[in-house]
């Protein structure tokens, strides 16, 4: 039960009852207000008069009032149940991108836009920024063109490439592909994960089928002894989405033509050109430096983990199969493998100590300390007294679904911040990876109040057995801590308009404040305090934690044991070359594709090839390629979510935003990371500004001098 204090929350939780129907009609009628909106100016202002009060604040207004309901539909083809209101939300989409490539491109407007920026009125520096982005944008939106058959074919472009990126993301979403195996092929996958796995009938009576969803495919390649399961599941995660293979060529040739169009070189110098990094040979350059730093690591890495392939092999009487080569397929085994022989971290025991109940409100506590929040979840009849319907279950999805109501802490003023939703296991037709999705942004609404923000955290845990809770590998606690880090981002800041709400900030910079949070999960205090044995949740769990132990086995400690955090701790950069060489891999891929010297070169790329060429050539990873069967063995790219979802010619902001996250960490919470203190200054100086005003400023702001790449180094071992 909540707190008397947290029961009334100042705004309702949004309610989540669209029917197919409705959400089209719902994005019809938003669209007609917004053209409404647009229409009206255009009649009442002339250029000469163009104020940024009389014509840029109007749609700032409507683009704010939009954002609580089309963040909502857009968001249902990705966890709803219905494969109709999945359909709707998809078509909704194509409606709203086309809605939005018309509007970009109106002229009328534009002048307009132009006329107001002219005027140099004395602004608030956020209201200043949003109308040099919004001007500069019409002309990244082809208005720097003249009007005639090279504008029209640019609107064309736009168009297409939004339509071909939603069915590439529907197709990802919606995959419903795997594998049948007999038990014998999955020896070595625990009982847990195969426990999950549908039951053959008929031609596949005896078998079990492992989808390609994360916690199938995953634990199956970590832990199955047979290599021919593991390069048959390898090989068919990376082939699961032929109908992708065509959707990518034509999105990539576009935005070569598109960019070409309005005078940029290629693709990636008009997208990076707005980012931190503003020039693709800046990324280029950091890219290929990581590369030469990381090459020798690499090899030794390499060499380390084929040795222990041929001990493993000789162990099991199988020496004769040992060919010399090190598979790609053998890479998630092996690592394995590596960390319970050489550190005695058995990743299945050591996720007794994560259930994942226990590990979120773990989490969620740290937030609290450091940030100054408190996280109250909303259950029962809490639901139906909140909810706008007077129907608790009408506030969220699903019902695996769980939702918060989040408020400042007492030293903060004990205000009311806004709705985390959490909603963590896999389902069909649900978004397969984990992400955090803005649901409503905030913004200062007209009458000078503040709207609150809502956001969703959707990722795919393992569901909770009979015997057991959902226990999360250390890795996934990371990834959890990696995303709330970013619902909170979403949740705590506070900007005037809702085009810079959260995380609204460049990509090359969006996943620093979440990844310096990873630091969290390598902290002794931390990993201590966000522990706790499964078998102490219950007397069911006790007995079910015995009966699978036997008889003899002591008691676990409720909290992860000294020896387990400090051997957990040595393995933070266990194979770290071969880690960050796949991340090179992918960041080097997208420049190489966004980058080429001319649309003809383009036209001549075999993506795929490319695609697997590369990832030999950076991680010297045996692949189907060095047994003599070429390089179009697998496509990869077509599962690559990132380059159709917002991150092309973005991807190096993986791997640069962790300049800027070792950076802050090192220099401000290493000494003491749950310092409240520094904490709230984090995020009143970082968090809260979203993407208000530069985020360079904002860095430099908060360390109080320029960023340094030293921290990012030395943490690799690569100083």
């Amino acid at each position: 039960m909540a707190p008397q204090a947290y029961k009334k929350p100042p705004q309702a939780p949004p309610l989540f009852t669209a029917t197919p129907e409705s959400v089209i009609a719902d994005t019809k009628k938003m669209i007609e207000k917004s053209k409404g909106i647009e229409d009206r100016i255009v009649a009442e202002v002339e250029a000469y008069d163009a104020t940024f009060k009389n014509v840029m604040l109007p749609m700032a207004l409507d683009e704010n009032d939009s954002g609580l309901i089309s963040h909502i539909i857009g968001f249902y083809q990705s966890v709803s149940s219905d494969q109709n209101l999945r359909d709707a939300s998809t078509e909704a989409e194509k409606l709203m991108d086309d809605f939005s490539i018309e509007s970009s491109m109106r002229e009328d407007i534009y002048k307009l836009v132009e006329g107001a920026l002219q005027k140099g009125e004395k602004l608030d520096p956020e209201s200043q920024r949003l109308l040099e982005k919004v001007h500069k944008d019409y002309i990244r939106n082809g208005l720097g063109l003249p009007a005639g058959p090279q504008r029209d074919r640019y609107k064309e472009i736009k168009k297409r490439l939004s339509q071909l990126c939603i069915v590439f993301s529907k197709n990802l979403n919606e995959e419903v592909g795997g594998l049948w195996f007999t038990p014998e092929e999955l020896e070595g996958v625990p009982q847990d994960v195969m426990s999950l796995f549908a039951k053959g009938e008929g031609e596949n009576a005896g078998k079990v089928k492992m989808t390609f969803k994360y916690p199938d495919v995953f634990p199956t390649l970590k832990f199955a002894k047979n290599p021919a399961t593991r390069q048959k599941v390898f090989l068919a995660n990376e082939n699961k989405l032929p109908q992708n293979i065509p959707i990518f060529r034509e999105v990539i040739l576009l935005r070569d033509e598109a960019a070409r169009l309005l005078g940029y070189p290629n693709h990636a110098a008009f997208i990076i050109e707005d980012k931190m990094a503003k020039a693709p040979k800046t990324v280029d350059d950091f890219l290929g430096d990581l590369r030469v730093r990381l090459k020798k690591g690499g090899e030794k890495e390499r060499q380390a983990l084929t040795k222990l392939k041929k001990q493993d092999l000789k162990s099991r009487n199988m020496e004769d199969s040992f060919d010399g080569r090190y598979y790609i397929w053998d890479n998630r085994f092996y690592d394995r493998l590596m960390l319970e022989k050489d550190f005695s971290i058995d990743q299945e025991k050591l996720s007794e100590w994560f259930p994942l109940e226990t590990s979120i409100r773990g989490m969620l506590t740290i937030f609290e300390t450091l940030f100054g929040m408190v996280f109250v979840e909303i259950t029962g009849n809490d639901r139906s007294s909140i909810s706008p319907s007077g129907k608790g279950d009408d506030i969220v999805w699903h019902p695996d679904v769980q939702v918060f109501s989040v408020w400042d802490s007492e030293d903060q003023g004990s205000g009311f911040i806004g709705y985390l939703y959490l909603d963590l296991h896999p389902r069909e037709g649900k978004y397969g990876h984990a992400a955090n999705f803005n649901l409503q942004p905030g913004f200062i609404q007209e009458n000078g109040t503040r709207r609150y923000p809502v956001t969703a955290l959707v990722c795919n845990f393992s569901k909770p057995t009979p015997k057991k809770p959902s226990l999360l590998k250390h890795g996934e606690v990371t990834t959890l801590f990696h995303e709330l880090g970013h619902g909170i981002h979403d949740l705590v800041s506070k900007t005037h308009y809702s085009r810079f709400h959260g995380t609204n900030v460049v990509r090359d910079f969006v996943e620093a404040p979440s990844q310096m949070l990873e630091n969290w999960c390598w902290t002794p205090s931390q990993l201590k305090a966000l522990s706790h044995h499964y078998s102490t949740l219950s007397p069911e769990y006790k007995a079910a934690w015995r009966e699978q132990a036997g008889k003899e086995a002591s008691e676990p400690e409720e909290k992860l044991p000294d020896d387990l955090i400090e051997n957990l701790i040595k393995t933070k950069h266990v194979n770290d070359a071969l880690f960050n060489l796949r991340q090179l891999h992918f960041g080097i891929f997208d420049m190489t594709i966004h980058e080429p010297k001319s649309h003809a070169e383009v036209e001549g790329f075999q993506f795929s090839e490319m695609y697997n060429r590369l990832g030999y050539d950076l991680t010297q990873l045996q692949t189907p390629a060095q047994l003599g069967k070429g390089d179009d063995w697998g496509h990869g790219q077509t599962t690559f979510g990132h380059l159709l979802g917002g991150y092309d010619a973005g991807y190096y902001g993986y791997l640069s935003s962790q300049v800027y996250s070792a950076d802050m960490f090192y220099s401000v919470f290493e000494k003491d990371p749950m310092n409240g203190k520094e904490g709230r200054r984090y995020r009143h100086m970082v968090l809260e500004k979203g993407g208000s005003q530069d985020e360079m400023e904002t860095l430099k702001g908060f360390l109080g001098r320029e960023p340094s790449s030293d921290a990012f180094y030395r943490e690799l071992g690569l100083a």
